[in-house]
């Protein structure tokens, strides 16, 4: 009979990456006592967890106090390298507000009108929103601004699109196939298609994290639910799926776990990382053919 999954062979990882909304998060914005208690042991264990998330630094402060954190965290889709206890980004890179500007004159030439929000650079940047754009998360903050020209007032790093009848899939299809190098495109949660400086993604702003803690991809184990980080399991050593993410992502994922709800990050970690877990029999990864 086959294995009911297919676990890693190791046991152990000295990097613990993990997603935020959809994946560590619950619903409700919250950390389980569950998670907790299984992010606790990782860190007794002498690895380390890295929050690797689309969220600018500014959005995550709270949470990642909250948890303890005071090293560091990948956020907005990897375009910054965030040290949570000095409140610094040591690392960074904006979204040229021309090109961005060009690039949603592109998109809205082949699907009409979307609604556009921005993410600015810095510790105490904003979240702004045109007239029209809904924040797929409520419980964030965010200023809303008269026309879109308000939205380049200041160095951004990324934008938000909406579209009022297209799917996310649909919007990303669209913004990919006309925006070419001005940016990246990723979708990163429902109602969340972004573009971002071209060339960066959630694996840049790991493998610099990894860089700056002295580990690689090979001692790293990852956590995700949407197509954005697909580049994050390329990079990483072992990507593991949460039930409710994306079907693009389990595809190229390692294991699928169970949900954000159902606590999908503890029940991977608590078998590396406890006790009784590491007592337990472990299966042997997927292989790929390599027939042509």
């Amino acid at each position: 009979m086959a294995p009911p999954t297919a676990y890693a062979a190791r046991t152990t990882y000295s990097l613990i990456a993990t997603d935020l909304d959809g994946t560590l998060l619950r619903g409700d914005d919250t950390v389980s006592d569950r998670s907790r208690a299984a992010l606790a042991q990782v860190t007794a264990a002498g690895a380390r967890h890295l929050v690797v998330t689309g969220r600018p630094a500014p959005r995550v402060r709270p949470l990642l106090e909250d948890l303890g954190g005071t090293g560091l965290a990948v956020c907005g889709q990897g375009a910054q390298l965030y040290d949570v206890g000095a409140d610094r980004l040591l690392w960074s890179v904006t979204l040229d507000r021309e090109l961005a500007e060009h690039a949603l004159g592109k998109i809205e030439a082949e699907v009409g009108q979307v609604y556009a929000a921005v993410d600015q650079d810095g510790t105490d940047g904003l979240t702004l929103i045109e007239p029209g754009y809904r924040m797929p998360h409520p419980t964030l903050p965010a200023v809303r601004v008269g026309r879109r020209d308000d939205l380049w007032g200041e160095p951004i790093s990324k934008v938000l699109l909406r579209h009022p009848t297209l799917s996310d899939d649909e919007l990303a299809a669209v913004a990919r196939s006309v925006v070419g190098s001005l940016a990246t495109v990723t979708m990163s949660g429902p109602g969340t298609v972004e573009l971002q400086p071209c060339g960066i993604t959630k694996a840049t702003g790991l493998a610099l994290a990894a860089e700056h803690l002295g580990l690689c991809a090979r001692d790293t184990l990852a956590f995700g639910d949407m197509p954005n980080d697909i580049p994050m399991f390329d990079w990483a050593a072992y990507g593991v799926a949460m039930a409710n993410a994306h079907p693009e992502l389990k595809a190229v994922a390692d294991e699928v776990t169970t949900s954000n709800e159902d606590d999908g990050i503890a029940v991977v970690l608590e078998r590396l990382f406890s006790p009784a877990g590491r007592s337990q029999p472990q299966y042997a990864p997927k292989t790929l053919s390599m027939e042509p």
